[in-house]
C-alpha cells in the first residue's frame, strides 16, 4: 500500500508561481514511479509530469514543458512539482500518483492522491 497527499494549491495570477507537494508513505513507495495528472471541469484527467524515485529523469507534457519541474527529495519521501509562468488552461485539480509503470496514461498508475485545486486567474 502507497498513501499520497497533495499540498500546495492555491489561488495565484497569470504569470505567476505554485509548489505542489506530494508526501508519499508505505512500505513499497521507492519501487514506484510517482506522476502528477490534473483534470479541469469537464475533461479528462490528463498527464504533467512523472519521475522516478531512483534515478530521477523527469518527464513533463508538452504543455507543461519548460515552465513546471518535478523533482524528489528521497530523504521526506515527497514529490514536488514547481509551476512557474502558470496560465488560466493550468486551472485544475492536481493529482500525484504512483504506478509501477513508465507510462503517461492515468489508468496505470495504482495510488491516487486526494487532489489539491489550483486557479490561475486573468
Amino acid at each position: 500500500q502507497v498513501q499520497l497527499v497533495e499540498s500546495g494549491g492555491g489561488l495565484v495570477q497569470a504569470g505567476g508561481s505554485l509548489r505542489l507537494s506530494c508526501a508519499a508513505s508505505g512500505r513499497t513507495v521507492g519501487s514506484y514511479f510517482l506522476g502528477w495528472f490534473r483534470q479541469a471541469p469537464g475533461k479528462e484527467r490528463e498527464y504533467v509530469a512523472r519521475i522516478s524515485w531512483s534515478v530521477g529523469a523527469p518527464y513533463y507534457a508538452d504543455s507543461v514543458k519548460g515552465r513546471f519541474t518535478i523533482s524528489r527529495d528521497n530523504a521526506k519521501n515527497t514529490v514536488y512539482l514547481q509551476m512557474n509562468s502558470l496560465k488560466p488552461e493550468d486551472t485544475a485539480v492536481y493529482y500525484c500518483a504512483a504506478g509501477r509503470l513508465l507510462t503517461t496514461t492515468p489508468s496505470t498508475y495504482t495510488y491516487w492522491g486526494q487532489g489539491t485545486q489550483v486557479t490561475v486567474s486573468t
